[in-house]
């Protein structure tokens, strides 16, 4: 198992000033949770208005382009990487992450590069999610295989966690191999930045604890629905010979602002107080970060959040 900690023991994990660290989903495709399309000067000032109001950080989503039923048009998305190129190099405090970057998509090596790059730009603020992919249609348009995705994300952690932590990476596979290749220049953290899975899947879990330094779940309006999850989550290390207390456990949930458009399904809902209210549910179970949908997602609903966070705050 690629050692999932700092050389000091400490999780490899960003620190936050609340106990439960908190993620705001940036929209970064036409007709989502922003209402039109996002510009990039819009991503920008969201991000930087998150910093402002208390997130710790500014989480992307990698696809190609959505072809959703029962809508008819296809909505295009921008490409998440070069995206948070600009946004690392445009802001100073906010952490920066992909939730989640699909393996299928790229080569695992160049991942592992773009990663390592960001991570320079940003200083050290980056924070690598992944995931397997399951939006069919991207694939199909441009041209990637859809079957065995577990297997390719096995075969591509597989060759991503070493490349980060060890500068270095070898793997004969199936579907993706790493002659000797190597990760150099290095960034800020030459150890390793963090890396995030987020799944479900008994499988996809047991890779999770062999790998990853961070553990991720979306959509959840009730805390209770991730209570069973992280206990198998805690199977999963234990399969592995993994301390479960080693690996980071994340959620995220979506929330109805003033507004509310749709596009994020089965929100949390109500006054400042009744969201705060339901986040400390969460963060009641112990989660290290909770990833906050807001819908819509605009500079003004941003700044309105910020009352829920302040009353999370002073609730402990």
């Amino acid at each position: 198992m690629t050692e999932p900690i700092f050389a000091d023991g400490t999780v490899r994990w960003p620190k936050s000033g609340r106990r439960m660290g908190l993620g705001l989903m940036v929209p970064i495709a036409e007709a989502s949770h922003f209402g039109g399309t996002p510009r990039f000067a819009d991503m920008l000032e969201m991000t930087r208005i998150a910093a402002d109001v208390g997130f710790d950080i500014a989480w992307f989503a990698d696809h190609l382009a959505f072809e959703l039923p029962p809508e008819t048009e296809v909505r295009g998305v921008w490409d998440c990487w070069t995206v948070m190129g600009g946004l690392a190099a445009a802001t100073e405090r906010i952490g920066i992450g992909t939730l989640v970057a699909c393996t299928g998509f790229r080569n695992p090596g160049v991942i592992a590069k773009m990663a390592e790059a960001i991570d320079e730009i940003s200083g050290g603020r980056f924070v690598l999610g992944l995931g397997a992919g399951w939006h069919e249609p991207e694939y199909e348009m441009f041209g990637f295989p859809f079957d065995h995705r577990v297997g390719r994300f096995e075969e591509a952690i597989g060759i991503i966690a070493p490349m980060l932590r060890e500068g270095r990476a070898d793997l004969a596979g199936r579907f993706f191999s790493a002659t000797g290749a190597v990760n150099q220049p290095r960034g800020p953290r030459p150890s390793g930045l963090p890396i995030l899975v987020g799944t479900t899947g008994p499988r996809m879990l047991r890779l999770t604890a062999r790998h990853a330094d961070a553990w991720n779940t979306v959509w959840h309006k009730d805390p209770a629905a991730v209570v069973p999850l992280m206990e198998q989550v805690d199977g999963a290390c234990r399969d592995v010979g993994r301390d479960p207390a080693t690996l980071v456990r994340t959620a995220g949930g979506n929330i109805a602002m003033p507004g509310y458009l749709g596009r994020r399904a089965d929100p949390i809902e109500g006054e400042p107080e009744q969201m705060a209210e339901t986040l400390a549910g969460f963060r009641a179970l112990g989660l290290d970060h909770f990833v906050c949908g807001l819908d819509p997602c605009t500079p003004a609903t941003i700044e309105r959040f910020a009352r829920v966070i302040e009353l999370l705050d002073a609730a402990g």
